[in-house]
């Protein structure tokens, strides 16, 4: 594998570079006096933002863009060797690292690499830790999954003690990493176009913990089933919180044995939460978050978790999380139509759908409508049946054509058939193949006091965006 010289900086070229996680390599690396181009296929905000850098940027993966004085490429996982320009890396022997194995190579630069993983909540608490060391004065860098907005950007360029990222296990990429603090959030089925099953996705999480040394720290959350499977054979020390998924989870958080778990959980009108935190090791502390639904709760505590290993003080701790307000793309507010209140939230997992549609029933006051743009053929097909039972928890549904990202193969399914699912349920569910139709449907159908819930990994965002603007 190419090992980069971080002191002696050479030409890069990212393939793929408008990626959330890609873009804030490039922008790292530029900043690091290293001579970053790459390629996308269309323009975007985060493109735009490192051409502001003077970073170069083609739009549209062409041969000719692999020029003689590329030293190095970065590979997104989407890119396959039939790409014109990895065929063209290839022809030239210009050597190629993985996103992964990028990341895995820059923690080493740093003296305390925090990785935050998990299938759901990688985002959100990453962006929590990430408030705690600003608050803290910590100076991090920072690599987030989404705009965070304290930092307006995805990306912060801080000093050589922190480096807090997301790491994903699509592809097995954060096998290539080396970090000294991990958080396991959960542990659910996904990405099963890679994945041959739970079992398979279990032992690539061990593989994970197992990276860790021996003065290093793993974070888990004891809720995942068997999560002692995860934690065998570890040479670190362990620490477990209670994360929790429902109100009904909590009478069993006292005497469940984490060494983290809530009590006293109570809402406010927005849905945020108050909680106490009890620790083996501290005493009680109160806190009170301003993003809402329960299973933030269980995010602020691996959170917590974290800040507590890392040194930070309570008062730095309590302020961080009472002034986040959480992401892009996370349970966020947009603005309103004819008096309809539209949120936006990237969820595209059953639990995670489910978590959301959980918070927004909490809060709202009329009709809650949920439009949802399914996320890969290989998902909806894997769990048909999970996204009907879990959008059925809207009051109305409407469905947008799946969105079908790096896949080709359809699977013979498509939205209509998880609408045939969803009204199985007796839930009320509508289909239109445009995002036009969609919003003249909604125009035409929502009333003053429903909420709006635009959700999915994909581009539905665009639907609430066009209807908010009408105002």
């Amino acid at each position: 594998m190419y090992q980069i010289d971080f002191q002696h900086p050479v030409s890069i070229y990212f393939v793929g570079i408008g990626g959330v996680s890609m873009s804030g390599l490039a922008e790292i690396l530029a900043d690091a006096g290293f001579r970053v181009s790459g390629s996308d296929r269309a323009p975007s905000d985060l493109c735009r933002h490192l051409e502001q850098l003077g970073i170069q940027v083609f739009y549209g993966q062409k041969k000719e863009n692999i020029t003689d004085d590329i030293d190095l490429a970065v590979l997104t996982a989407a890119i396959r060797p039939d790409n014109p320009e990895y065929v063209a890396l290839e022809e030239k022997g210009i050597p190629m690292l993985t996103r992964g194995q990028l990341l895995g190579q820059l923690m080493k630069n740093y003296q305390m690499p925090v990785a935050v993983s998990g299938t759901h909540g990688k985002t959100t608490t990453t962006s929590m830790i990430s408030e705690i060391l600003l608050e803290a004065d910590a100076d991090p860098t920072l690599s987030i999954g989404g705009i965070y907005p304290r930092i307006q950007s995805n990306t912060r360029i801080g000093g050589k003690d922190y480096f807090v990222l997301e790491a994903c296990e699509y592809t097995n990429s954060f096998l290539s990493f080396f970090p000294k603090l991990s958080v396991i959030l959960n542990v659910e089925a996904d990405h099963l176009d890679f994945f041959k099953d739970l079992a398979d996705i279990r032992n690539s999480f061990h593989e994970f913990a197992k990276l860790l040394p021996a003065d290093g720290n793993l974070i888990l959350n004891a809720t995942i089933e068997n999560c002692q499977e995860l934690t065998k054979d570890l040479a670190c020390p362990v620490t477990t919180y209670f994360g929790c998924r429902s109100m009904e989870d909590l009478a069993l958080a006292p005497s469940f044995g984490a060494d983290y778990y809530p009590k006293e959980v109570s809402f406010d009108e927005n849905g945020f939460a108050s909680f106490t935190a009890c620790c083996n090791l501290k005493p009680d502390r109160r806190f009170t978050l301003s993003v809402p639904g329960i299973h933030n709760v269980g995010n602020a505590l691996a959170a917590i978790a974290a800040a507590d290993l890392l040194g930070i003080g309570d008062d730095a701790i309590e302020r961080a999380l009472k002034s986040y307000g959480g992401t892009e793309r996370r349970f966020e507010h947009k603005g309103s139509f004819h008096g309809v209140s539209v949120i936006d939230d990237y969820a595209h997992h059953p639990t995670e759908i489910e978590a959301t549609l959980t918070t927004a029933n909490a809060i709202k006051t009329g009709t809650l409508w949920c439009v949802f743009q399914p996320h890969t053929y290989s998902r909806t097909k894997a769990f048909m049946k999970d996204f009907a039972k879990a959008l059925a928890l809207a009051d109305k549904v409407v469905l947008a054509d799946i969105y079908a990202a790096r896949e080709t193969d359809n699977l013979g399914i498509s939205s209509e058939t998880l609408q045939e699912e969803i009204r199985k349920l007796g839930r009320e569910c509508h289909y239109f193949p445009s995002f036009e139709k969609i919003e003249k449907f909604l125009l035409e159908n929502c009333t003053k006091d429903d909420t709006l819930i635009t959700m999915g990994a994909g581009d539905v965002y665009k639907i609430g965006e066009s209807l908010v603007r009408i105002e």
